[in-house]
């Protein structure tokens, strides 16, 4: 069963980071950047709507899963402290300060619209949660979502009355303007804080209530919770996911904020139930989510440097290349990325235990505790 339960995780992982990719993959390849992603593209022509349904089967989706995975991933390390006896947070807080400045260097020197950051606060405010009672927990839970539904339902109405401003994007021609914009923007592009800080405390709750009531095994209680999972998450997310989704850009936050996590919850249970039915050996798909999910830390990074590298100026400059071929070229490039992404990981998944990125990440994570077992000699 533990085995089964990791190889789950593995591919849920690597479906998120991909699907992250999803929503993302329509910022770089817009020749305006953030600000053309948010203008709703017209439905009345056959590129139009294809693209508000390529955008609606990710937008939202993939981010709400990854921060659930993020909160079952902090109730495992829970319990392998509380297993060791070791204190808790105690290094695990390490652990998210690391993560907070590598979200740092992502934004500054990549990508706009960075989450590691947002997950790093987050994953401290739940660590010392993570303790405490599954009553507490679900108080927590509770009480943030009711609110966090009340905000998004305001903002929901304020876009709607034409109250929203416009939302810059930083320099896409060169790579130094671009960096000089995100750090000078900053109050801008990380104003999203307020949406996703929260959100996320709730998923990363629901991860670990989700964990411990066995919802990721492969047995009859986790096969029941699947299920239930994948028929509250997909009957009620999908229909309020494509209300919102073909309403308009107006109901962007209530598709991106609200919608989107309740069709994330679903995705978890179906998701987990297909990869226990599956055979023992995997195919070249799953060995390449799988290898994606092992990798995860990487991926993000890697696929957001990949994607600027093709589309922006200071790269191959294809978004503006390409931009009369949307949305028809970006489902091709979303394709390579992910075959790209799917192949590199496998290769090197099989020659080392960890990401490059997770193995610098784990050097530092270990260094000052190397550094204090050290005895000074007398």
């Amino acid at each position: 069963m533990t085995a089964q339960r990791i190889a789950a995780l593995d591919v849920l992982r690597g479906i998120a980071i991909l699907g992250t990719l999803g929503t993302n993959i329509w910022i770089f390849t817009d020749p305006l950047g953030a600000a053309g992603f948010l203008a709703t593209p017209s439905p009345d022509t056959a590129g139009g709507f294809t693209e508000i349904v390529l955008r609606l089967l990710a937008n939202g989706k993939f981010l709400a899963l990854l921060s659930i995975l993020f909160g079952v991933g902090l109730e495992i390390q829970y319990r392998s402290a509380r297993k060791r006896g070791a204190r808790w947070p105690g290094w695990y807080l390490w652990r998210s300060a690391l993560l907070l400045v590598e979200g740092l260097v992502h934004y500054v020197l990549i990508f706009e619209f960075d989450v590691l950051m947002y997950y790093a606060v987050v994953s401290i405010l739940v660590a010392f949660l993570v303790s405490r009672s599954e009553r507490v927990l679900r108080a927590w839970l509770i009480g943030t979502a009711v609110l966090y539904v009340g905000a998004i339902s305001l903002l929901t109405y304020t876009r709607s009355t034409g109250q929203a401003g416009p939302i810059p994007t930083p320099s896409t021609s060169d790579w130094l303007t671009g960096v000089a914009d995100r750090l000078t923007m900053a109050g801008t592009y990380r104003a999203e804080a307020f949406l996703v800080i929260p959100l996320s405390f709730v998923l990363f709750l629901a991860g670990s209530l989700l964990m411990r009531a066995g919802a990721l095994e492969d047995s009859a209680r986790g096969r029941r919770i699947q299920l239930k999972l994948a028929k509250f998450g997909l009957g009620l997310g999908i229909p309020l996911d494509l209300l919102a989704g073909f309403s308009g850009g107006n109901w962007f936050f209530a598709e991106r904020y609200l919608a989107a996590p309740v069709v994330a919850l679903g995705l978890l249970g179906l998701i987990t139930r297909l990869v226990h039915r599956m055979r023992q050996e995997p195919g070249l798909i799953r060995t390449g989510l799988t290898s994606i999910g092992r990798t995860a830390l990487s991926c993000y990074v890697t696929q957001n440097l990949l994607a600027g590298a093709f589309c922006y100026g200071w790269g191959l400059g294809l978004a503006a290349t390409l931009n009369d071929a949307r949305p028809w070229w970006v489902a091709g490039f979303y394709v390579f990325l992910c075959a790209l992404l799917m192949t590199l990981a496998t290769w090197w998944s099989r020659r080392f235990s960890r990401g490059p990125v997770e193995l610098a990440w784990q050097w530092a994570y270990l260094a000052p505790q190397r550094k204090k077992a050290v005895t000074p000699a007398s």
